[in-house]
């Protein structure tokens, strides 16, 4: 077998090991029987590689939910959602994912990362809603089986980094949008949001080339760029919102967080903006040499101020 063939074995079982090490309780697949509008395509097969630099998954056909449950000594109620970033093209699942449940398993939270379909024609008939599919399924099911996990089911929030910020800004301003028929009528609306160098519009000069060309395709109708621009789809129900950026992003246009702030004062939402001198793109919890390593503390005081760090007397 060739060096590189073997990695590909390799590492996806070192990733299950290191998760059941840290904190990893179970995965919960989002579908029984297939998720809606889906295509079948048996060459399509879902791959885990380190290359580039940064663990990623792709061409994901069952999507699932990783539970993290926080420590019972530390645990308050509280739960978070997480959607990884990139680009709709792959999920980074380490230093967008696992690394971040860890981190908030530290403060107290559970954590549940949501590894979705990325969309794609071969496999969905309706790319532009496939992750919003994944997404409200997700929040459904949290909160529908809050009790199982000793989560407040009125505490359950949505974070995503860079298009997985795009995805969890959706599911905040769409989620009485139905994606999909639910076969219960709990709420898929989060109870606060956390963006972290976010993709927010899809339009031209805003939004990020690759990520809007791969959730809506070349050339979409002013109508799908609309939908999808979460800037233009803040209401006065948007949940409280906590973003953090770095000015210099060479990645992701600033102003679309600037905008989304923008528009959830307009509408009386809280709301707290973070922007950052350096950073750059794509860092996770934060690189120590640089100010934007400071934002997981700045986004732990704002959830304390919240009062979404007491502990809850609603997750019996």
């Amino acid at each position: 077998m060739k060096p590189n063939a073997i990695a590909l074995v390799i590492l996806p079982l070192l990733l299950a090991t290191s998760t059941c090490l840290f904190g990893q309780s179970e995965t919960i697949h989002l579908w029984k029987g297939g998720a809606p509008g889906a295509k079948v395509n048996p060459a399509y097969k879902t791959t885990v590689d380190d290359s580039g630099g940064w663990v990623k998954m792709r061409f994901v056909t069952d999507p699932t939910l990783d539970v993290y449950p926080a420590p019972a000594d530390r645990a308050n109620g509280t739960a978070v959602i997480i959607c990884p970033g990139g680009a709709y093209w792959a999920l980074a699942i380490k230093h967008e994912g696992s690394d971040v449940a860890h981190w908030l398993n530290s403060i107290g939270v559970t954590a549940f990362v949501l590894k979705y379909r990325l969309p794609d024609d071969s496999i969905m008939v309706n790319k532009a809603i496939g992750p919003m599919e994944d997404g409200q399924r997700a929040i459904r099911i949290v909160r529908r089986d809050a009790r199982k996990w000793h989560i407040d089911p009125d505490r359950i929030g949505i974070m995503g980094f860079s298009a997985g910020g795009h995805l969890a800004a959706t599911l905040s301003t769409q989620f009485n949008y139905k994606a999909y028929k639910p076969e219960h009528p709990t709420s898929a609306r989060p109870d606060f949001s956390i963006l972290v160098y976010p993709v927010i519009s899809m339009e031209p000069g805003v939004t990020h080339p690759g990520s809007r060309e791969n959730l809506l395709g070349k050339n979409p109708s002013p109508a799908l760029v609309r939908q999808f621009s979460n800037e233009l789809q803040v209401t006065a129900q948007t949940p409280p919102t906590f973003i953090a950026l770095s000015a210099d992003d060479p990645v992701v246009p600033v102003e679309g967080s600037f905008r989304y702030a923008e528009a959830l004062i307009r509408h009386h939402v809280p709301c707290e903006l973070h922007v950052y001198q350096s950073g750059g793109h794509g860092y996770g919890l934060g690189r120590t040499e640089n100010t934007e390593s400071t934002w997981p503390t700045a986004c732990q005081n704002w959830l304390r101020m919240r009062g979404l760090l007491n502990p809850s007397h609603d997750r019996s």
